[in-house]
């Protein structure tokens, strides 16, 4: 004889295999690594396109310190980037959307 509870736990596993919440989806669960590593992208790639220009721009004046001035720069473009993005924010998600909390604006708590 079957027993019902096994199968529904083992149905249930089945169809929820990334270990995640019931109703989050696979995309909400790494929202911070994406997040980070497009932080991270951004950071570097500035600092290795502007640390070129940097260098192609000492090759042809003749100078050392072009290449640093261009990783710095390239730096502070990918933070810029990266914060008008939204990326480097500490706010939640677009998708948790939670009530107001504190009183209202009357200062009524409306309990019941």
């Amino acid at each position: 004889m079957r027993n019902p509870k096994k199968s529904d736990a083992a149905g249930n596993g089945r169809r929820r295999s990334n270990g995640s919440a019931p109703g989050e989806s696979e995309a909400s669960t790494d929202g911070g690594y994406n997040a980070g590593m497009a932080v991270f992208s951004y950071i570097i790639g500035g600092i290795i396109v502007w640390s070129l220009i940097g260098l192609g721009l000492d090759y042809v004046w003749g100078t050392r310190w072009i290449v640093l001035a261009g990783a710095l720069l390239g730096a502070v473009g990918g933070f810029y980037l990266s914060h008008m993005h939204g990326l480097t924010s500490s706010r939640t998600n677009a998708g948790d959307r939670h009530a107001a909390s504190g009183p209202s604006q009357d200062g009524n708590t409306n309990a019941k």
